[in-house]
């Protein structure tokens, strides 16, 4: 086991040590060249994820959605329609049958 003597030695070594670290000189416009770097990157990487999500391709959804809603809405507001439910209505018996009620 080591002795207080020697654990005081290596304490003081180790801060004599920190004494000796020098300082470090860099360019004075170190911090904005990382930061334009990293910032630069991050940039990059959100243009891979959504690259496939063009304007063109966001242009071309939409165009196709429209001619879809609009195809559906022409089909739907024909006359034709409710015939064609009115006449399935009748043929299961869905509408209620005009009778003669004891009633009136």
């Amino acid at each position: 086991m080591k002795t207080n003597n020697n654990i005081q030695n290596d304490i003081d070594a180790i801060f004599d040590s920190v004494n000796s670290i020098k300082d470090v000189h860099v360019s004075p416009f170190f911090k904005d060249r990382a930061m334009q770097r990293l910032f630069a990157e991050k940039q990059v990487n959100q243009s891979r994820v959504w690259s496939w999500f063009s304007p063109q391709f966001q242009l071309a959804t939409l165009m196709v959605f429209l001619i879809l809603n609009v195809f559906a809405i022409t089909k739907l507001d024909s006359n034709a329609t409710s015939d064609e439910i009115d006449e399935f209505a009748e043929t299961y018996s869905l509408i209620a049958s005009e009778y003669e009620s004891i009633f009136n």
